[in-house]
């Protein structure tokens, strides 16, 4: 499918917080951009919260515990997307082959649906939490089996789910980057191929997502792997709409800040991508934040979930890895999280105009010798009232210069050339402010880079991977 914007009004809010920030003087003395101050009430709840930069943040439901009115109460109270524990998973579905059984997966999905919510499907293809029957099979008859239960299951939910986990962790643990050895692998190496375009033709409403644990860090082998699939599938058309990573993050999987990076690498291939089971081991209130500010660094990146409700409802309860204790009283992780997620919001300021000036440099966004032919690329230099230097931001999130001209990306890839061109709605024309101050290309999910960390006049613009530099950071004035 093609790319997926975050809506106008969110991103011109983020990008209108800036804006503000500079009015009224962040820029300490080392020149470093501020988060904007919240110039209303923050929401107060993590599913607003996120909801404020059009994402969703979630949590796995278990159908045993919705009697349980502490439980279900924060459930409804603070999240905005649910996913099934394991209600809508092989073994739950279709018990007997032939004969699926609905009623819990139904019962989670009515009550999100009640209650406002989207609801993530987890998952359809996978080698555990079989059933027996399935288990007994293998070849032919196996890789059949695969295709009947995903147009069965998709089929009763047809353009009701948000995102489909088509397939759940098929890659092999360690060093090897090798696929998993399962039964559902020995039917042949397509068989992921096979279940995302059954999948597209089950429901083609539906986003298709691959699901994988241990998988954040970007210089493992298995991510190395997973990224290599995701990139020949796109080359050839398999219908893969985005990439999950659990996140479960643990002594054996700790937390690496370069999860940044692999969340902007995969989006950069053209998917969006999501934290689908969040739980830290000992609940840092710090990697917590880091997380979700990494979501936040990658336009892209849909949303966040995590996996339980509160400490005792946790599949590793012992890490008391969530954000909630036993009792369901809020965890310092929570608030931390809260915070994070309220980072970007601001009240409209009085204008969307002004220049882009670079945090690193001093200098501003201008087009050179106030061209305006089309490829021209973008430079920094001395700013001063010049009209090559003034930047609108339009409600379909562009920034435009003389009126009629885009900051335009010449590709997706690092070093592409950014450039002014005339403005025809393209996601290559679309950009997104984060509260770190980085401006991210809704396409690319790469950010605005002056080239090689210049300061001088004349230093050219580029896209490139965000890692947080201050030649990555913008304020307008």
């Amino acid at each position: 499918m093609g790319s997926y914007a975050i809506s106008p009004p969110a991103v011109r809010r983020r990008f209108r917080g800036l804006l503000i920030a500079l009015i009224i003087g962040v820029l300490g003395m080392a020149g470093a951009l501020v988060a904007p101050p919240r110039a209303h009430a923050a929401e107060s709840t993590l599913g607003a919260a996120a909801a404020q930069s059009g994402r969703y943040f979630g949590v796995a439901i278990a159908a045993g515990r919705m009697n349980d009115s502490t439980y279900i109460s924060i459930a409804n109270r603070e999240f905005n997307s649910v996913t099934a524990e394991n209600e809508m998973k092989i073994d739950a579905l279709q018990p007997q082959r032939g004969q699926f059984n609905f009623t819990a997966g139904d019962r989670i999905y009515n009550w999100a649906v009640q209650n406002g919510k989207q609801v993530r499907g987890h998952t359809l293809a996978w080698h555990s939490q079989q059933p027996g029957w399935m288990q007994s099979l293998s070849g032919g008859a196996l890789r059949q089996a695969m295709i009947d239960h995903i147009n069965g299951v998709m089929g009763h939910y047809r353009g009701k789910i948000a995102e489909w986990d088509v397939v759940n962790e098929a890659f092999a643990d360690g060093g090897s980057g090798a696929r998993r050895d399962s039964n559902l692998q020995r039917t042949g190496n397509d068989w992921i191929e096979v279940a995302f375009r059954t999948a597209r033709a089950a429901d083609p409403a539906a986003k298709l997502c691959y699901n994988d644990y241990n998988v954040e860090n970007w210089n493992s082998a298995k991510t190395q792997a997973m990224y290599a699939m995701v990139r020949d599938f796109k080359q050839r058309g398999v219908p893969i709409d985005c990439v999950g990573f659990q996140a479960h993050f643990n002594e054996g999987n700790p937390y690496n800040s370069n999860f940044r990076t692999t969340l902007q690498s995969f989006a950069a291939l053209g998917v969006d991508v999501s934290v689908t089971e969040l739980d830290i081991q000992g609940a840092s209130p710090t990697t917590y934040a880091n997380v979700i500010n990494d979501c936040l660094a990658v336009a892209r990146c849909l949303g966040i979930t995590v996996w339980g409700v509160r400490d005792s409802d946790s599949w590793r309860s012992h890490h008391t890895p969530l954000l909630f204790n036993g009792d369901g009283s809020k965890k310092p992780a929570y608030n931390a999280v809260l915070d994070a997620l309220n980072g970007g919001s601001s009240e409209p300021p009085p204008s969307d105009s002004g220049q882009i000036r670079g945090v690193g440099s001093g200098r501003c966004l201008d087009v050179p010798e106030a061209s305006t032919t089309d490829g021209t690329q973008v430079q920094l230099w001395d700013c001063h009232g010049g009209t090559n230097q003034q930047w609108t931001y339009t409600d379909a999130g562009e920034l435009r210069v003389y009126g009629n001209k885009c900051l335009d990306a010449g590709g997706t890839g690092n070093g592409t050339r950014v450039q002014i061109y005339s403005c025809w709605g393209g996601d290559n024309q679309k950009w997104r402010v984060n509260s770190d101050g980085s401006i991210v290309g809704v396409q690319s999910g790469l950010c605005l880079d002056a080239t090689g960390a210049g300061t001088a006049n004349g230093t050219l613009l580029q896209l490139y991977t965000c890692w947080n530099g201050s030649n990555q950071r913008w304020t307008l004035t």
